[in-house]
C-alpha cells in the first residue's frame, strides 16, 4: 500500500511532478473525481437544516451519504491504481533472452497489463455515479451552492476523459481482443451517455447565472 492519499495536497503535487511513475495520469484522475465529488457533499451540508429546504432534507441526506461512499472509493481508487502499476512495472523488466522467456514475460504483461486496465475503468464508473449524484445536487440543493455542484461535475468530467485514457494506455497492448473490447466498450459508453450529462449541469448553472438567477 502506498498510502498516497496520507500525503499533503502540496507533497501529492510535488510527487505528482516528479520522475516516479506514481502517482500519474490515473491517481491525478480519481484525486481529481474525489474532488469533483466533494463538492456535492458541501451542496448537501449547506442544504440541510436551512427551513428553506426542510422538504429535500431527507433526500440531501441520502445523497451526501452516497456522494461520501463515491468520494472514499474514489480516493482508495488513487491507491489502487499505484500497486496496479508495480506488477506491471516488474513485467517490463522480466527477462526476455530465450523463447521461455519471453513467453513467461508475455504471460505476466497480459496479466499486469488487464489488472491495470480495470482500474481506471473502476474510477470512470464512480465519477458517473457522481455525475448523476451532482446533477441532483443542482436541481435540489441550496441555491447558494450551485456554483459548487456545477464546479464538480466538471471536474468529475476531466477525471472521466482522464481515466478513460489511462485505459486505453493499457487495453492497446493486451492480446486478448475479447477482453480489450469489453472493456473499451464499457469506457466508451460510459463517455457518450456521462460527458453531455455534465456539460449540461454546467450550462444550467451558468446560464441561471447569466439570467441573474
Amino acid at each position: 500500500m502506498t498510502e498516497l492519499i496520507k500525503k499533503s495536497v502540496q507533497e501529492f503535487v510535488i510527487e505528482l511532478s516528479g520522475k516516479a511513475p506514481t502517482p500519474g495520469g490515473g491517481g491525478a484522475s480519481a484525486l481529481a473525481g474525489a474532488i469533483g465529488i466533494a463538492l456535492g457533499g458541501m451542496v448537501a451540508n449547506l442544504t440541510v437544516g436551512k427551513n428553506k429546504y426542510a422538504d429535500v432534507e431527507d433526500e440531501m441526506k441520502r445523497l451526501r451519504a452516497s456522494a461520501d461512499r463515491v468520494q472514499n472509493e474514489l480516493l482508495a481508487l488513487i491507491e489502487k491504481d499505484a500497486d496496479a502499476f508495480e506488477p506491471l512495472a516488474g513485467a517490463y523488466r522480466m527477462p526476455a533472452g530465450t523463447d521461455a522467456e519471453r513467453e513467461a514475460k508475455a504471460r505476466v504483461m497480459e496479466t499486469s497489463l488487464k489488472e491495470a486496465s480495470l482500474v481506471p475503468l473502476s474510477m470512470m464508473k464512480r465519477c458517473a455515479e457522481a455525475i448523476d449524484l451532482l446533477r441532483e445536487f443542482a436541481e435540489k440543493g441550496s441555491r447558494l451552492a450551485v456554483s459548487d455542484a456545477a464546479c464538480g461535475a466538471i471536474l468529475c468530467k476531466a477525471a472521466l476523459q482522464s481515466a478513460w485514457l489511462n485505459v486505453c494506455v493499457n487495453t492497446m497492448s493486451i492480446r486478448d481482443r475479447a477482453f480489450t473490447d469489453r472493456v473499451n466498450g464499457e469506457g466508451r459508453e460510459l463517455l457518450e451517455k456521462y460527458l453531455p450529462r455534465a456539460d449540461e449541469i454546467y450550462s444550467k448553472i451558468e446560464e441561471g447565472f447569466m439570467d441573474g438567477v
